[in-house]
């Protein structure tokens, strides 16, 4: 049987247990067959309508926080794109039959994403695992015991979920501060000899993956030429700020004394080496000579710069790629390449948050790249880069933090 075969509509109506999809903002989309038996409701009574209009909190009882505690796992979802797996919850749900009448439910929800190309969240699938009865039988045959074993259950999985909501504050502080950090870092604006630069840092939406991207732009020594750099280290958070900064402020020093791109990458290699979480960590690095229009250029296996040039023809700096930092037991010579330009063309720096998409090979972000580039290729490198994020970048945010960095040769 192919995909083209299968009735996917029947199988969500199908499916065993009670699923039901939502908007971003949450209105049924849709609802299976158990979902409408278990909850009392006909498809009239849900679809197309808010999810807590259809089940609201009990009024009547301030203890009845099920509800509540939903909408956040909801909205957390639809804003960061992430799963959301729900403690037990305790539900009053209204009869339709008899108006005001609650009758106490317990639901396990699993809330998660539905992602569009972009990474852009079109819908959230909401899943709920109905032990209402079980709860009940437990309590008509075991008694007293039952009952105390039953609250028991529901006050472990409160405790869950605060525990979770704790976390998730930690989590939120730690992003703040590392954010903070990267700021610190990493300068906004860059004016170098009176060279048309712009740099931009976007950091990932909703999440901790953030902090490891960087840049920098630094004058070398000897005539009118410049070092330009972009390195993404893997991991996030503090961490990966910390080790961002260092290798930053490593290949800063070592660009002003090397002979070229090539050996200020070995050398920091062998500094990336000593350095904990700082193995496997792309970087690029050109050298920009002025007086000589010409770029050389090294990477270690990081996504290759785009020359634009006047005429809108693009050029990839991919012939001196090699792989990660620390990649290798035993360090070897890296490959060195060069290029030249015209005055008027535009050197662009970035990492692959700027290009990658799930399900998607890179080649096609490449290409999206290449087309915006050329078509605003005339504006100044501010605009440009304002015009390149907006297009490349999921409208809802992206899932990895990016860095971009764009000179006017």
């Amino acid at each position: 049987m192919t995909d083209a075969t299968i009735d996917y509509a029947a199988v969500f109506q199908g499916l065993p247990g009670m699923v039901a999809l939502l908007t971003p903002d949450l209105v049924y989309a849709d609802a299976n067959e158990e979902f409408l038996r278990m909850s009392g409701r006909t498809r009239e009574q849900v679809v197309g309508r808010f999810i807590f209009d259809v089940f609201p909190d009990n009024p009547n009882d301030p203890a009845a926080t099920g509800m509540r505690n939903l909408e956040t796992s909801l909205r957390r979802v639809a804003a960061t794109g992430e799963r959301d797996t729900m403690a037990l919850q305790r539900y009053d749900v209204e009869s339709t039959a008899c108006p005001g009448q609650w009758e106490e439910r317990y639901w396990s929800p699993v809330n998660a994403p539905l992602l569009d190309p972009d990474g852009k969240v079109v819908l959230l699938v909401h899943r709920v695992e109905e032990v209402t009865e079980l709860i009940r039988a437990r309590g008509r045959s075991g008694g007293g015991r039952t009952r105390v074993l039953e609250a028991e259950l529901y006050t472990r999985a409160r405790e869950l979920q605060e525990l979770n909501e704790r976390l998730r504050g930690a989590h939120a502080r730690e992003r703040e501060v590392a954010l903070a950090l990267q700021e610190a870092m990493l300068p906004t604006s860059r004016q170098s000899a009176g060279h048309q630069i712009a740099v931009r840092y976007r950091p990932a939406v909703g999440s901790l993956n953030v902090c490891g991207d960087w840049y920098d732009v630094v004058d070398l020594v000897g005539g009118n030429r410049i070092g330009v750099s972009v390195g993404d280290v893997v991991g996030h958070g503090l961490a990966a700020a910390g080790v961002m900064g260092q290798l930053r402020s490593a290949l800063t020093a070592t660009s002003r004394v090397a002979d070229g791109p090539a050996q200020a990458l070995d050398v920091l290699g062998r500094y990336a080496h000593v350095v904990d979480g700082a193995e496997s960590a792309t970087v690029v690095t050109t050298f920009v000579d002025f007086d000589d229009h010409t770029i050389s250029y090294s990477s270690a296996g990081h996504p290759p710069p785009v020359l634009v040039r006047p005429d809108g023809s693009v050029e990839f700096l991919d012939r001196a790629t090699d792989p990660p930092l620390d990649a290798r037991p035993d360090p070897m010579p890296r490959p060195q390449a060069g290029t030249t330009f015209s005055p008027g063309a535009t050197l662009v720096l970035y990492t692959d948050g700027l290009i990658e998409r799930r399900h998607e090979d890179i080649d096609r972000g490449l290409v999206r790249l290449a087309d915006s580039l050329v078509r605003h290729r005339n504006t100044d490198p501010e605009a440009l880069a304002d015009a390149v994020l907006l297009e490349l970048l999921p409208h809802g945010g992206a899932t990895d933090d990016t860095a971009l960095i764009i000179v006017r040769l």
